[in-house]
């Protein structure tokens, strides 16, 4: 067994009881129902998570222990972003136009309360590793899809042997440019990134892979030297981000997360407001909250730190950008912005163009821009509207 399994298997708190031991029992008054949530959806917290727990509901807790507020269904939908609707066989779904999810694992190192996966991960009766081959033809026969994203579960939690032999069979279909890998194993297992995978890894290029960090504690030593590794191996490394309610929900927090990011060669790549899965819902924070965050980014910091916020949108519209207000107002005539600071500014909408002679003029202004149109865009010249 390797290294990473070892730790995995060994140290990881996998029960109510080895929780209560660690933290004593007195946290867990409802310890019937929290017994309930918890055989709702898979329980596991890894080594690496257990030891940033600095204290009962801090952020680190509230993100893998079980809670009574999980029974609590309110609008919370059991496949929130209707995954199975689009899927044409098993393990995967294929919503855009040129790229599918192909589901690979049904197990991860820790098993994140907030998961929009919850009703399948955890059980490989329903992310099924002996269903492989219908996906593999699905991807060979649809030669639109261009780019696959690897997902589950975790697909670093598979071993080097079954990842390559995935890898392998993927780069023999001509169409598909780009291979994506989904995984939390930088954050939640950073011994599983060795030497060997990197080397795998970067076999198989442009392979790009997106983490998952929610909390600046999290980049520790640890997984910032796992995610250098990765760097090093030439794999561009993103960032998928989930807005959680007392966990990441101020702008002090999302930006120290961002900047940490960047520091450990991590393109922050979206926010997401938690999804409206059923179990979940106590994760969820107001559309405004995550507004407020992305105004607290925009301009006073680094683009490279800032990501796209997005909705993912319940019933498989997929995702959505939001952004908050800039545009004051817009006319034919010009557009009214507030800038970071909220100072106010106006952008001239362009006036009517008029070529003469492949020139490009405007009488009004007696503008003579020196360059030639190319051919194929030469138009008429027109007459000039009158003041």
């Amino acid at each position: 067994m390797s290294t990473w399994q070892e730790v995995l298997k060994q140290r990881s708190i996998s029960s109510l009881d080895s929780l209560a031991e660690r933290f004593g029992a007195e946290q867990f008054p409802e310890l019937d129902r929290l017994r309930q949530a918890a055989e709702n959806f898979e329980f596991r917290i890894s080594p690496a998570m257990v030891d940033l727990i600095k204290e009962p509901n801090d952020p680190i807790w509230r993100q893998y222990v079980p809670t009574v507020q999980e029974l609590e269904v309110v609008d919370g939908v059991v496949d929130s972003l209707n995954e199975d609707e689009d899927s044409p066989v098993p393990n995967i779904t294929h919503r855009y136009p040129d790229r599918a999810l192909f589901l690979v694992s049904p197990v991860c190192a820790s098993y994140c309360r907030f998961c929009t996966r919850r009703r399948k991960v955890g059980d490989p009766e329903k992310i099924p590793l002996s269903q492989f081959e219908s996906a593999f033809q699905y991807l060979e026969s649809h030669a639109e899809i261009r780019d696959v994203i690897l997902s589950g579960g975790d697909p670093l939690l598979l071993s080097d042997r079954r990842l390559e032999a995935i890898l392998i069979r993927l780069r023999a279909i001509p169409h598909l440019q780009i291979i994506r890998i989904g995984s939390r194993v930088p954050c939640h297992l950073p011994e599983r990134i060795t030497p060997e995978l990197c080397d795998l890894l970067k076999r198989f290029h442009p392979l790009f892979l997106n983490t998952h960090f929610n909390h600046p504690d999290e980049l520790t030593p640890a997984a910032v030297h796992g995610l250098g590794m990765l760097a090093d191996a030439g794999i561009p490394l993103g960032c998928q981000t989930v807005l959680l309610r007392g966990v990441n929900d101020t702008p002090e927090v999302m930006t120290k997360l961002m900047h940490g990011l960047l520091m450990a060669r991590v393109r922050p790549y979206y926010i997401y407001m938690a999804d409206q899965v059923a179990g979940g819902e106590h994760f969820r924070t107001t559309v405004e909250t995550g507004l407020r965050i992305m105004k607290a980014l925009r301009g006073w910091t680094s683009g490279l730190a800032i990501p796209a916020f997005v909705i993912d949108a319940p019933g498989g519209g997929g995702k959505i950008p939001l952004l908050p207000e800039y545009v004051e107002s817009f006319n034919e005539d010009e557009v009214v912005l507030r800038n970071f600071k909220g100072e106010r500014y106006v952008y001239r909408q362009p006036r009517e163009l008029v070529t003469v002679g492949g020139r490009i003029t405007d009488p009004e202004y007696d503008l003579q821009p020196d360059f030639e149109l190319p051919k194929s865009r030469k138009r008429a010249p027109r007459t000039p509207k009158q003041p």
